[in-house]
């Protein structure tokens, strides 16, 4: 059974950093692409930033040069490092392991961990 854990979420000031990593079971991250989403109240889910299996990694505008995204094969987890947080960065964050196999893929989902970015 394959399961995506987040964790790292809580309470942070304004300006201030957090690390959530993503830990798998059931599968090797190191052959899945890798993104970190999230999601506040009302609104729809978003792409945070992605790294490829081999490394390659991309960022939503509203993250750049604020958060990074890793990943540690060794340990099969996913981390996202943010800094700076803004008010903004309020949400519920969610992994995502993908493999396109063929015709088919695989897309799995964590059950995401919340962030809260308040004084």
């Amino acid at each position: 059974q394959v399961q995506l854990v987040e964790s790292g979420g809580g309470l942070v000031q304004p300006g201030g950093s957090l690390r959530l990593s993503c830990a798998a079971s059931g599968i090797a991250l190191r052959i899945y692409d890798m993104g970190w989403y999230r999601q506040a109240p009302g609104k729809q889910r978003e792409l945070v930033a992605t790294i490829t299996s081999n490394g390659n990694t991309n960022y939503a505008d509203f993250v750049k040069g604020r958060f990074t995204i890793s990943r540690d094969n060794a340990k099969n987890t996913v981390n996202l490092q943010m800094s700076t947080l803004l008010s903004e960065d309020t949400s519920v964050y969610y992994c995502r392991a993908t493999r396109a196999r063929g015709f088919f893929s695989d897309d799995y989902w964590g059950q995401g961990t919340q962030v809260t970015v308040s004084s």
